[in-house]
């Protein structure tokens, strides 16, 4: 019986885990090509660029909230005279929504590679499509981490088996290295119509088998309140009846959630700076260490940058249940501040200290980021306790923090173009250099001084993390929900929907 249980868990978190993959395997290429395929490719102008950037900003933040609205509004309202909805069926339909919308995630990477309209309007309506799947996809996913488990074990078993996916998912980007030509798109548009395939079947499959666990679940459910129904037991409520919550009463009562305020403080900073590397990655390869490094290496450092994270992960893991997520982050923060500095003291010229630098940095934001959807189950925890809701708003807390956040996404490229041409003179768009830039062009030939576009970039690389880690430390300091408090509200949790929770283990 106890093997029996031990490899239902693993089924289940297994299953759960793999979602990552495939969506893993597809947006860690997307990140690393995007920009690149429309700024050398396709070549689009830079007006062109910026609204796109822009319009996808503006579309980016707000789809979280719509998507979460439009899927958890049912949740915010409680009739008591009703049938109150289980978490099974929670499930159920955050899984239905999944089988949908991972594989139209899957076919909208693919309109990225093939130049099908102006690259203008191509960009922009490429990215608006394929981050309004990816949201739905990351949206539900995410949720469903909140509404499987509410203990911290439960949570961090499903987060470890994320990682691992991930981590697996994290290859395509060393195959892509291969594929990857600007001269000849051929090759790269079959790789990505080869992932895109198996991102589809993937999401079909084990979404599938997901569905047909929990649907026994709630048949099973069914026929118990088809019991207490009969039996005239459970229709005294619990609490008076209550009017539904509209969206104006849910974000007055989000805006007084402090430790929600905090959070999103600390977290936009955090999605600026793990977009920021991604980004500037090959940028930093190419003028950092191109001269004194080989192509395998700077292939191998870039596939470490992206797989590292998810396997180190799987490390912090195991640390956040022996110390608790808020240290394990605190002290990530203090590390990147550290190595910044260090490296700022030892200079650009001590190369392996360098490559070390530019892997460790992206390793340790990265790593960061993976922790953090356990800090907003919390967060749905708290939020759950504090209003006083009958079924807790996953999917619309999610989007809640990514409104807020997510700006620092678009924020990453734009802020990113423009430092490096106010400090080196380089215009990507252009290619030439610009006349007023704060670093003035050496006289190389004479010996004397750095050139501009090596010293800016390493500035570029060191100055961002260590201005990244100040604001986040302050920003996370102010952050409560840890320790006895959080043990509080974990214990109300349960307590009030000790029936209506699964029970991860015995799944």
């Amino acid at each position: 019986s106890g093997v029996k249980e031990y490899a239902c868990v693993v089924s289940t978190a297994v299953l759960y885990g793999s979602l990552a993959l495939f969506t893993s395997i597809l947006h860690n290429v997307f990140l690393l090509y995007y920009v690149e395929t429309f700024v050398s490719i396709y070549k689009i102008d830079k007006v062109s660029f910026w609204v796109g950037e822009t319009v996808f900003l503006i579309w980016n933040s707000l789809n979280d909230p719509l998507f979460g609205w439009l899927s958890d509004r049912s949740f915010l309202s409680s009739p008591q005279s009703g049938s109150p909805i289980t978490t099974p069926e929670v499930v159920l339909k955050r899984l239905k929504a999944l089988s949908t919308n991972g594989p139209l995630f899957a076919l909208s990477f693919l309109a990225f590679w093939v130049a099908w309209a102006r690259p203008g309007l191509q960009f922009l309506l490429c990215l608006c499509l394929y981050d309004g799947f990816l949201t739905m996809v990351d949206l539900h996913h995410s949720a469903l981490l909140a509404d499987l488990a509410v203990s911290a074990t439960d949570r961090t078993r499903l987060n470890f088996h994320c990682s691992v996916f991930s981590a697996l998912g994290s290859f395509s980007v060393f195959l892509s290295y291969s594929f990857w030509d600007k001269e000849d798109f051929y090759s790269f548009r079959l790789f990505c119509m080869t992932l895109a395939a198996f991102s589809i079947l993937g999401f079909f499959l084990v979404s599938r088998l997901l569905r047909e666990r929990f649907q026994k679940e709630v048949l099973l459910r069914q026929d118990e309140a088809q019991t207490l129904k009969e039996l005239s037991v459970g229709h005294a409520p619990l609490t008076h009846p209550e009017k539904p919550v509209t969206i104006k009463q849910y974000l007055k009562q989000l805006s007084k959630h402090r430790n929600f305020m905090w959070f999103v403080s600390m977290n936009l900073v955090q999605v600026f700076h793990c977009h920021f590397n991604s980004n500037f990655f090959p940028l930093f390869l190419e003028h950092l260490l191109s001269d004194n490094i080989s192509a395998s290496t700077g292939s191998i450092l870039l596939g470490i940058s992206y797989i590292a994270p998810h396997l180190n992960n799987l490390y912090f893991l195991t640390l956040c249940q022996r110390y608790g997520v808020y240290l394990v982050i605190r002290w990530l923060f203090m590390l990147k501040l550290g190595l910044s500095v260090v490296m700022l003291l030892a200079g650009a010229d001590h190369i392996y200290l360098l490559c070390i630098f530019i892997a460790s940095n992206r390793v340790f934001t990265e790593g960061t980021c993976k922790l953090l959807k356990l800090v907003i189950s919390d967060l749905v925890d708290e939020d759950f306790v504090v209003n006083r809701r009958q079924q807790a708003t996953s999917a619309l807390l999610f989007g809640m923090v990514a409104l807020l956040t997510k700006p620092g996404q678009t924020f990453a490229p734009l802020i990113g173009t423009w430092l490096l041409c106010v400090y080196t003179g380089y215009d990507i768009f252009e290619r030439e250099p610009v006349k007023d830039s704060l670093v003035s062009v050496p006289d190389v030939a004479a010996g004397s001084g750095t050139p501009p576009l090596r010293l800016g970039c390493f500035y570029m690389l060191v100055f961002v993390p260590i201005t990244c880690a100040l604001l986040q430390l302050a920003a996370w300091s102010r952050f409560t929900l840890h320790g006895r408090k959080l043990q509080g509200i974990k214990t109300l949790r349960q307590g009030a929907q000790h029936g209506n929770l699964i029970d991860v283990k015995a799944i």
